[in-house]
C-alpha cells in the first residue's frame, strides 16, 4: 500500500512540477520509449549476466514483498514466544522423551499445529527443532556457546540469502545513472550527425538525449533505490523471529527458567511491536486466544 502511494507521489510531484513550470510533457513522452529501450535493455541484460535463474526469481519476488509489507507482525512474534515456551516447559517437566516426537516431525505435532503460519516457515521450524534436538541428544552435556555459534551461522547464512535481492536491486539502481549517460551520449552522437538540419530538429535531438540522462537518474534515486531499501527492511523483519528463538533457547540452555528465557526473547522485539510482559505471562494462564484481543488494534476489534 505505502509503496504504491509513494510511487504515485513521486510521479505526480516530478512530472506535475515540470508541467506547472511550463514544460511540455510531450517532449519527454516522445523521447522516452527510445531512451527507455536503451537504458532498460542495458539494465535487464546486465542483470541477467550477473545472476542465475533463482536469483532473478528472488529479485522479482522482492517487488511483491515490498508491496505486501513484512510477513510477520506483533501477533506472530507472540506466537513464536508461545511456541518455544511450550516446548521448553515440556522438555523441563516431561523430559526429552516427551518433546522428541514434536521436534522430529513438527508437521505431525499438535503443538506446532497451533501455529500454522509459523509452520510454513521451514527455516524457523528447522532452527527450533535442530537446536532442541541438540539439547535432547546431549543429555545435559551441551555447551551453550557451541550451540550459539551454530545458530549464529545458520541465521547469518539465511539473512544473507534473504537480503540478496535488495543488494542486487541496489547495484542495479547505482548503475542506472551511468546507463542514462550512455543513452544521452548516443543521443548527442545522433544530434552531431544532424548539425546541417534546422535548429528545431537539432533541438529535438538534444532534448531527447537529455531525457536519457533524466530517466537514468530518476529511476535510480526515485524508484529502484527506495524499493531496494523497502525489500531489505521487509526481509530483515522476516528474520526477526529467528533472533527471538535464538535468545530464548540460549537462555534456557544456560539454566534459566522458561519464564525467564521467554523474557530474553521478548526483549529482542522492537519497542513499537514488543508485547508487554503481562500479555506474555497471561499465556501461561489463559492461553494465546485470550491475549489476541490485547494484541489486535482496537479498530479491528470494533469491526
Amino acid at each position: 500500500m505505502f509503496a504504491a502511494i509513494g510511487i504515485i507521489v513521486v510521479l505526480v510531484m516530478v512530472f506535475g512540477g515540470f508541467i506547472v513550470s511550463g514544460g511540455s510533457i510531450g517532449v519527454i513522452l516522445h523521447a522516452l520509449p527510445i531512451e527507455m529501450t536503451v537504458i532498460g535493455g542495458a539494465a535487464i541484460g546486465s542483470t541477467i549476466v550477473g545472476h542465475n535463474g533463482a536469483d532473478l526469481k528472488a529479485l522479482l519476488g522482492g517487488f511483491g514483498k515490498a508491496f505486501k509489507g513484512p510477513r510477520y507482525n506483533k501477533k506472530d512474534f507472540l506466537d513464536v514466544i508461545f511456541l518455544v515456551s511450550k516446548l521448553m516447559k515440556m522438555l523441563r517437566t516431561d523430559g526429552p522423551v516427551a518433546v522428541e516426537p514434536h521436534i522430529e516431525d513438527p508437521k505431525s505435532s499438535a503443538i506446532f499445529a497451533e501455529y500454522p503460519k509459523l509452520l510454513k516457515d521451514s527455516t524457523l521450524i528447522h532452527l527450533i527443532c535442530d537446536t532442541l534436538r541438540l539439547v535432547v541428544v546431549s543429555s545435559g552435556t551441551l555447551d551453550p556457546r557451541a550451540v550459539e555459534d551454530v545458530m549464529d551461522n545458520s541465521i547469518k547464512t539465511h539473512t544473507h540469502h534473504a537480503i540478496q535481492p535488495a543488494n542486487s536491486l541496489q547495484t542495479l539502481a547505482d548503475a542506472l545513472p551511468a546507463l542514462g549517460i550512455v543513452a544521452a551520449v548516443l543521443g548527442v552522437i545522433k544530434a552531431m550527425g544532424a548539425l546541417d538540419q534546422s535548429p528545431k530538429l537539432l533541438g529535438g535531438f538534444i532534448g531527447a538525449a537529455l531525457v536519457g540522462t533524466f530517466a537514468g537518474i530518476f529511476l535510480s534515486y526515485g524508484v529502484l533505490s527506495p524499493f531496494a531499501i523497502k525489500i531489505k527492511m521487509t526481509r530483515e523483519k522476516k528474520c526477526r523471529p529467528y533472533i527471538i528463538v535464538k535468545q530464548t533457547l540460549l537462555a534456557f540452555m544456560n539454566g534459566a527458567m522458561p519464564q525467564i528465557a521467554v523474557e530474553h526473547g521478548r526483549k529482542m522485539i522492537a519497542s513499537p511491536e514488543r508485547p508487554s510482559i503481562d500479555v506474555v505471562e497471561n499465556e501461561t494462564i489463559a492461553g494465546p486466544k485470550a491475549v489476541v484481543a490485547e494484541v489486535e488494534p482496537k479498530a479491528a476489534r470494533a469491526s
